[in-house]
């Protein structure tokens, strides 16, 4: 599995009937396994370039190429889910095949199985948040796009899931694509790093970090983000 983005621009007509360019020039290509970062400051058009890899949005310049049998699971920086649902019927819909013990299995990594029968009412940000996570795993996707999943949760909830989706990805040779504008997310579970500038967006840096997940201690990623803030200086 190979997902291959060339934009050569994204133009939007503004209120007035001028040109409104959102993406400049940009190009990468993610394989199976790999956790790629899009991070860039907000309203930058990271949004816009998900909806184009997603198929969502099809007037641009440039082309997008991944498997046509590919699945893709989609985590939205709001949860999206169905009110009148419980938890285990809103992941069931999306994969109405999957066995009780993969739902379960889920279930436990993301601490949702106390939550089965609850509604998105009776649940917080992050345990919304959950459910739509393992609503997008339950599909096996091929292909997961991340959009801002730990935005606006504070600090240990942000880093308790953090670790959960370390897990689930570490769990499935899954191409995953997260976007967040927060260089801690960055580091901690991405592959290689894409550094988006101000809009129209480009790729201003790449930066691989080949060291595992599993092995970048608070040093290694004290030492990660020195490096990081020293390469993002030169390239200014």
């Amino acid at each position: 599995m190979r997902l291959e983005v060339e934009i050569t621009g994204k133009t939007y007509r503004s209120a007035a009937g001028g040109p409104h360019e959102v993406l400049a020039p940009l190009k990468f290509a993610l394989q199976s396994g790999e956790v790629g970062v899009l991070i860039g400051p907000s309203g930058c058009g990271k949004s816009t370039m998900l909806r184009i890899i997603l198929g969502l949005d099809r007037e641009f310049e440039g082309h997008v190429a991944r498997p046509p049998e590919a699945r893709i699971g989609m985590v939205f920086q709001e949860p999206r889910l169905l009110p009148w649902r419980s938890v285990e019927q809103n992941v069931r819909l999306a994969a109405p095949e999957i066995t009780d013990a993969k739902l379960s299995e889920l279930f436990r990594i993301l601490e949702l199985e106390a939550h089965r029968n609850h509604f998105p009412g009776e649940l917080s940000l992050g345990l919304a948040r959950r459910v739509a996570l393992a609503r997008a795993f339950a599909v096996e996707p091929d292909l997961l796009v991340l959009d801002e999943p730990l935005a606006s949760l504070d600090d240990a909830l942000a880093g308790r899931l953090r670790d959960e989706i370390a897990t689930l990805v570490a769990s499935r040779a899954v191409m995953t694509l997260l976007v967040t504008h927060s260089l801690d997310d960055a580091i901690r579970l991405g592959d290689r790093l894409f550094f988006l500038s101000s809009r129209p967006a480009r790729i201003v840096q790449e930066v691989p970090i080949s060291m595992p997940r599993a092995e970048r201690s608070e040093v290694e990623l004290a030492r990660i983000r020195a490096e990081l803030a020293a390469l993002l200086l030169e390239s200014k």
